[in-house]
Protein backbone atom coordinates (compact mmCIF):
# COMPACT_ATOMS: atom_id res chain seq x y z
CA UNK A 1 0.00 0.00 0.00
CA UNK A 2 1.22 3.48 -0.84
CA UNK A 3 0.38 5.15 2.48
CA UNK A 4 0.91 3.70 5.94
CA UNK A 5 -0.16 5.27 9.25
CA UNK A 6 -0.09 3.74 12.73
CA UNK A 7 -1.12 4.96 16.17
CA UNK A 8 -0.98 3.21 19.55
CA UNK A 9 -4.31 3.75 21.30
CA UNK A 10 -4.92 2.72 24.90
CA UNK A 11 -8.63 2.04 24.94
CA UNK A 12 -11.30 -0.62 25.00
CA UNK A 13 -11.35 -2.61 21.72
CA UNK A 14 -15.12 -2.33 21.43
CA UNK A 15 -15.02 1.44 21.78
CA UNK A 16 -12.33 1.75 19.11
CA UNK A 17 -14.27 -0.54 16.78
CA UNK A 18 -17.50 1.41 17.27
CA UNK A 19 -15.93 4.83 16.74
CA UNK A 20 -14.17 3.73 13.57
CA UNK A 21 -16.87 1.55 12.01
CA UNK A 22 -20.05 3.57 12.63
CA UNK A 23 -20.36 6.32 9.99
CA UNK A 24 -21.81 8.88 12.41
CA UNK A 25 -18.75 8.51 14.67
CA UNK A 26 -16.17 8.04 11.91
CA UNK A 27 -17.00 11.33 10.20
CA UNK A 28 -16.51 13.19 13.50
CA UNK A 29 -12.79 12.48 13.81
CA UNK A 30 -11.57 11.77 10.27
CA UNK A 31 -10.42 14.98 8.59
CA UNK A 32 -10.64 13.35 5.16
CA UNK A 33 -14.43 13.05 5.20
CA UNK A 34 -17.26 15.50 5.75
CA UNK A 35 -20.03 12.92 5.48
CA UNK A 36 -20.24 9.12 5.49
CA UNK A 37 -23.51 7.21 5.22
CA UNK A 38 -24.52 3.61 4.61
CA UNK A 39 -26.41 2.68 1.46
CA UNK A 40 -29.06 -0.07 1.30
CA UNK A 41 -27.95 -3.50 0.10
CA UNK A 42 -28.74 -7.20 0.41
CA UNK A 43 -28.31 -8.87 3.81
CA UNK A 44 -25.00 -10.68 4.23
CA UNK A 45 -23.25 -8.70 1.50
CA UNK A 46 -20.45 -6.17 1.95
CA UNK A 47 -21.71 -2.84 3.26
CA UNK A 48 -22.09 -0.15 0.61
CA UNK A 49 -21.52 3.48 1.62
CA UNK A 50 -21.42 7.00 0.26
CA UNK A 51 -18.75 9.51 1.27
CA UNK A 52 -18.35 13.23 0.67
CA UNK A 53 -15.50 15.65 1.30
CA UNK A 54 -15.85 19.43 1.38
CA UNK A 55 -12.80 20.70 -0.48
CA UNK A 56 -13.87 24.35 -0.34
CA UNK A 57 -16.87 26.07 1.33
CA UNK A 58 -18.71 25.89 -2.00
CA UNK A 59 -17.24 22.64 -3.38
CA UNK A 60 -17.88 19.06 -2.25
CA UNK A 61 -16.72 15.90 -3.99
CA UNK A 62 -18.39 12.54 -3.34
CA UNK A 63 -18.05 8.87 -4.15
CA UNK A 64 -19.22 5.41 -3.14
CA UNK A 65 -17.56 2.33 -1.75
CA UNK A 66 -17.91 -1.10 -0.18
CA UNK A 67 -16.52 -2.25 3.15
CA UNK A 68 -16.42 -5.36 5.32
CA UNK A 69 -14.92 -6.30 8.68
CA UNK A 70 -13.84 -9.30 10.71
CA UNK A 71 -13.95 -8.94 14.49
CA UNK A 72 -13.06 -12.40 15.80
CA UNK A 73 -9.78 -13.59 14.31
CA UNK A 74 -7.86 -16.29 16.16
CA UNK A 75 -5.02 -14.02 17.30
CA UNK A 76 -7.40 -11.41 18.71
CA UNK A 77 -6.76 -9.04 15.81
CA UNK A 78 -9.59 -7.32 13.98
CA UNK A 79 -9.53 -6.07 10.41
CA UNK A 80 -11.70 -4.10 8.03
CA UNK A 81 -11.23 -3.40 4.34
CA UNK A 82 -12.75 -1.08 1.79
CA UNK A 83 -12.80 -0.18 -1.86
CA UNK A 84 -13.95 3.23 -3.07
CA UNK A 85 -14.43 5.16 -6.28
CA UNK A 86 -15.63 8.54 -7.47
CA UNK A 87 -16.98 9.37 -10.92
CA UNK A 88 -16.84 13.13 -10.31
CA UNK A 89 -14.36 14.85 -12.62
CA UNK A 90 -13.37 17.30 -9.89
CA UNK A 91 -12.23 14.49 -7.60
CA UNK A 92 -8.46 13.90 -7.92
CA UNK A 93 -9.04 10.26 -6.90
CA UNK A 94 -10.69 7.90 -9.34
CA UNK A 95 -10.60 4.74 -7.20
CA UNK A 96 -8.69 3.14 -4.36
CA UNK A 97 -8.61 0.53 -1.64
CA UNK A 98 -7.28 0.07 1.86
CA UNK A 99 -7.59 -1.62 5.21
CA UNK A 100 -7.55 -1.03 8.95
CA UNK A 101 -5.95 -3.43 11.41
CA UNK A 102 -6.62 -3.48 15.15
CA UNK A 103 -3.69 -5.33 16.74
CA UNK A 104 -3.89 -5.90 20.52
CA UNK A 105 -0.65 -5.52 22.50
CA UNK A 106 0.31 -5.24 26.16
CA UNK A 107 0.57 -1.45 25.76
CA UNK A 108 -2.64 -0.83 23.84
CA UNK A 109 -4.09 -1.36 20.40
CA UNK A 110 -1.96 -0.78 17.32
CA UNK A 111 -4.48 0.91 15.04
CA UNK A 112 -2.99 1.06 11.58
CA UNK A 113 -3.96 1.59 7.99
CA UNK A 114 -2.52 0.94 4.58
CA UNK A 115 -4.16 2.35 1.48
CA UNK A 116 -3.50 3.48 -2.05
CA UNK A 117 -5.45 4.99 -4.93
CA UNK A 118 -5.38 5.93 -8.60
CA UNK A 119 -5.53 9.54 -9.70
CA UNK A 120 -7.18 11.19 -12.68
CA UNK A 121 -6.20 14.24 -14.78
CA UNK A 122 -3.41 12.38 -16.57
CA UNK A 123 0.21 13.43 -16.08
CA UNK A 124 -0.80 16.61 -14.29
CA UNK A 125 -2.72 14.54 -11.75
CA UNK A 126 0.24 12.22 -11.21
CA UNK A 127 2.62 15.11 -10.54
CA UNK A 128 0.12 16.98 -8.36
CA UNK A 129 -0.47 13.83 -6.34
CA UNK A 130 3.23 13.23 -5.75
CA UNK A 131 4.01 16.82 -4.75
CA UNK A 132 0.84 17.93 -2.98
CA UNK A 133 -2.06 15.58 -2.59
CA UNK A 134 -0.35 12.41 -1.33
CA UNK A 135 1.68 14.21 1.38
CA UNK A 136 -1.50 16.04 2.39
CA UNK A 137 -3.47 12.77 2.58
CA UNK A 138 -0.76 11.18 4.70
CA UNK A 139 -0.69 14.15 7.07
CA UNK A 140 -4.51 14.30 7.32
CA UNK A 141 -4.71 10.59 8.09
CA UNK A 142 -2.03 10.78 10.80
CA UNK A 143 -3.56 13.92 12.35
CA UNK A 144 -6.96 12.23 12.38
CA UNK A 145 -5.57 9.09 14.01
CA UNK A 146 -4.09 11.17 16.84
CA UNK A 147 -7.38 13.04 17.13
CA UNK A 148 -9.10 9.67 17.55
CA UNK A 149 -6.50 8.66 20.16
CA UNK A 150 -7.23 11.76 22.24
CA UNK A 151 -10.94 11.03 22.03
CA UNK A 152 -10.47 7.42 23.16
CA UNK A 153 -7.83 8.00 25.84
CA UNK A 154 -8.65 11.45 27.25
CA UNK A 155 -12.30 11.86 26.27
CA UNK A 156 -11.41 14.99 24.27
CA UNK A 157 -14.13 15.18 21.64
CA UNK A 158 -13.14 15.74 18.00
CA UNK A 159 -14.75 19.19 18.12
CA UNK A 160 -12.66 20.17 21.15
CA UNK A 161 -9.54 18.80 19.45
CA UNK A 162 -10.15 21.10 16.52
CA UNK A 163 -10.61 24.06 18.87
CA UNK A 164 -7.34 23.24 20.62
CA UNK A 165 -5.60 23.00 17.25
CA UNK A 166 -6.87 26.37 16.03
CA UNK A 167 -5.90 28.00 19.34
CA UNK A 168 -2.38 26.55 19.13
CA UNK A 169 -1.94 27.66 15.53
CA UNK A 170 -3.05 31.16 16.51
CA UNK A 171 -0.60 31.20 19.42
CA UNK A 172 2.27 30.23 17.12
CA UNK A 173 1.32 32.96 14.64
CA UNK A 174 1.21 35.54 17.46
CA UNK A 175 4.74 34.55 18.53
CA UNK A 176 6.02 35.40 15.06
CA UNK A 177 3.90 38.56 14.85
CA UNK A 178 5.27 39.79 18.17
CA UNK A 179 8.81 39.56 16.78
CA UNK A 180 8.08 41.56 13.61
CA UNK A 181 8.78 45.03 15.11
CA UNK A 182 12.29 43.86 16.06
CA UNK A 183 13.37 43.00 12.52
CA UNK A 184 14.62 39.88 10.72
CA UNK A 185 17.12 39.00 13.44
CA UNK A 186 14.20 38.40 15.83
CA UNK A 187 11.71 37.02 13.34
CA UNK A 188 13.80 34.02 12.28
CA UNK A 189 14.29 32.60 15.81
CA UNK A 190 10.63 33.27 16.57
CA UNK A 191 9.53 31.49 13.41
CA UNK A 192 11.77 28.50 14.19
CA UNK A 193 10.44 28.35 17.75
CA UNK A 194 6.85 28.51 16.53
CA UNK A 195 7.50 25.80 13.95
CA UNK A 196 9.53 23.40 16.08
CA UNK A 197 7.85 23.74 19.47
CA UNK A 198 6.21 20.43 20.48
CA UNK A 199 2.43 20.31 20.30
CA UNK A 200 0.31 20.48 23.43
CA UNK A 201 -0.69 17.07 24.87
CA UNK A 202 -4.30 18.15 24.24
CA UNK A 203 -3.74 18.91 20.55
CA UNK A 204 -3.69 16.27 17.79
CA UNK A 205 -0.37 15.98 15.98
CA UNK A 206 0.49 13.92 12.93
CA UNK A 207 4.09 13.60 14.16
CA UNK A 208 2.95 11.26 16.96
CA UNK A 209 2.01 8.55 14.44
CA UNK A 210 4.27 6.14 12.62
CA UNK A 211 4.47 6.72 8.88
CA UNK A 212 6.36 3.51 8.10
CA UNK A 213 5.84 -0.06 9.36
CA UNK A 214 8.02 -0.71 12.44
CA UNK A 215 9.16 -4.03 10.95
CA UNK A 216 8.64 -5.99 7.78
CA UNK A 217 5.44 -4.72 6.09
CA UNK A 218 2.53 -7.12 6.51
CA UNK A 219 0.48 -8.15 3.51
CA UNK A 220 -2.95 -6.63 3.04
CA UNK A 221 -5.67 -8.77 4.67
CA UNK A 222 -7.28 -11.41 2.45
CA UNK A 223 -10.60 -9.71 3.15
CA UNK A 224 -9.58 -6.90 0.81
CA UNK A 225 -9.12 -9.27 -2.14
CA UNK A 226 -12.66 -10.57 -1.66
CA UNK A 227 -14.26 -7.14 -1.87
CA UNK A 228 -15.85 -6.15 -5.16
CA UNK A 229 -15.21 -2.72 -6.65
CA UNK A 230 -18.06 -0.26 -6.03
Amino acid sequence: MGLYIEALIRTDPERLWQWTQEPAQHQRWDLRFTEISHLPGPAGAAQRFRYATRVLPFLTVAGTGTSAGERHLEDGERVSALRFASSEKLSPLSEGSGYWRYVPTADGIRFLTGYDYRTRWGRFGTVADRLVFRPLMGWATAWSFDRLRLWCERDISPARSLTHTLAEVLARILVVAAALPFGPAAVLPAALAALLAPPSPLTPAARRCLRRPPGRPAAAPSLLARLERP
